[in-house]
């Protein structure tokens, strides 16, 4: 997610499951290669398995940032073709690209041959251009037409090396709708996934948009590869545990790590960053979900947004964050 999943959101979030793939944000091909990738690219060892989301829509550029990429160290580049953005599809990618499969299929051809690292592409079901009232009939319809195009896009990228499929279950409005309201105002179609899944049995699909509860994704890993979570996992983190328990197997003998220890991990990885120059600030936005449903959440919500912008803050804050908690919860 564009602006939230930077390297110190994708820290934190590991601490909650420690062999979920993590995403980066979408980050311009042209960025990386004309601009500086190692600072783009930096991140924790800890975060692994981690993968590298691009945008753009030139695969020699694509094919070098890749290359850029697998040095870096990351597990898999991926492709976005599924952001509705305005700014993103006035650069020609993200969400326009899914109207341009053989263009797509192009770029993932030439990353496969650039990398030895699997190459996924993150998509919708489908595209329309308009107003919210000019396309209320087409986001609400999903016919044979509209199948059949996202069933080609998906056979040219297959055939170019694409490695799995990330389908956001909603269509996307061009131009029409704010990426807000673009994540919510398009019906979710898991059925057109799961139709597509049929289609191509032998095509890892990971479906994305909408879970909410750790029992809803385990349900829809009983007909795709996987679910991909982005807000819900943001704001509530302790999803990714809640679902590394239901799983299974030995993931059901995992133990999440206490809310407590959580934050003493982040205060000896914040005194790490703080140090290179990083504000603490820059950190602590992405770790107000730790609390959430818990006694004493505002407290420590404001004790972060409030205490990490003063002059001085440093790793006693996330100290001083797990004893305000603890005694709210002992008061109740």
């Amino acid at each position: 997610m564009m602006d939230w999943t930077d390297r110190h959101c994708r820290f934190f979030l590991r601490g909650f499951s420690p062999d979920t793939l993590l995403y980066t944000e979408m980050i311009t091909a042209a960025a990386i290669v004309r601009g500086d990738a190692r600072r783009l690219l930096a991140f924790d060892p800890e975060e692994h398995p981690v993968a590298l989301q691009l945008g753009g829509s030139d695969p020699r550029e694509l094919a070098a940032a890749a290359t850029a990429g697998e040095a870096a160290g990351y597990d898999e580049i991926n492709l976005n073709c599924g952001c509705p953005s305005d700014r993103v599809a006035s650069g020609a990618f993200g969400a326009c690209l899914m109207l341009e499969p053989a263009r797509v299929a192009d770029c993932v051809a030439a990353m496969r041959a650039a990398v030895s690292i699997p190459v996924t592409v993150k998509m919708r079901i489908g595209v329309v251009s308009g107003t919210r009232t000019a396309v209320h009939g087409a986001l609400s319809r999903f016919d044979d037409a509209d199948f059949e195009a996202l069933r080609g896009f998906v056979s040219q990228v297959r055939d170019a090396g694409c490695a799995a499929a990330i389908v956001h279950a909603r269509k996307a409005v061009l131009g029409g709708l704010s990426p807000k309201d673009n994540r919510e105002v398009p019906p979710l179609r898991y059925d057109v996934v799961r139709r597509l899944k049929r289609d191509f049995a032998d095509l890892p699909m990971i479906v994305n948009g909408g879970f909410r509860t750790a029992p809803s994704i385990v349900e829809a890993l009983t007909w795709c590869d996987g679910v991909m979570l982005g807000r819900e996992a943001y704001h509530r983190p302790f999803v990714l545990s809640e679902l590394r328990r239901l799983l299974g197997g030995a993931a059901s003998r995992f133990e999440p790590p206490s809310r407590e220890a959580l934050l003493e991990r982040m205060a000896r990885y914040a005194q790490r960053q703080l140090a290179q120059g990083d504000r603490l600030s820059a950190i602590t936005r992405h770790m107000l979900g730790l609390y959430a449903g818990e006694p004493g959440a505002r407290d420590y919500r404001r004790l972060l947004s409030e205490g990490a912008r003063a002059a001085g803050a440093g790793p006693e804050l996330l100290h001083r964050a797990a004893s305000i908690s603890s005694r709210s919860k002992a008061s109740q």
